[in-house]
């Protein structure tokens, strides 16, 4: 029994859940939009408003503390170029903003499994 135990399986393992968290994210962050299953998103809507936090609040920071956000953040998505464009774009858009930076817009079900399907996006301002 799984009680108590935090977090989403999604039907895989280990490496194959933590690829698909990985590329799920650098999607959302490529495209801004991604049409996934609501259980998809849940599993990380947090993981990416956590990354856009750090880049975010990494922006007041001394050079060693944005070196050491942009490490972190490579660490979880392993992209230089979209590293760049989470710093350099997607964050100071968000500067004013406490959190709450994506949306979760429930589509229906899908028509071969009738799995719940949403539109996860990056909020605009």
């Amino acid at each position: 029994m799984r009680h108590s135990v935090a977090g989403y399986i999604l039907g895989r393992t280990k490496g194959a859940r933590i690829a698909l968290r990985r590329n799920l994210i650098k999607q959302l962050f490529i495209h801004e939009r991604i049409k996934t299953t609501q259980a998809k998103a849940a599993a990380i809507r947090g993981d990416a408003e956590r990354l856009i936090t750090l880049a975010r609040n990494s922006a007041n920071g001394t050079d060693a503390q944005k070196m050491n956000a942009r490490r972190l953040a490579a660490e979880k998505l392993g992209d230089n170029q979209l590293i760049k464009r989470l710093f350099d774009e997607i964050a100071p858009r968000f500067a004013n903003r406490p959190g709450g930076y994506t949306r979760v817009m429930k589509l229906g079900p899908r028509q071969g499994d009738s799995a719940e399907m949403v539109i996860l996006e990056l909020v605009e301002e």
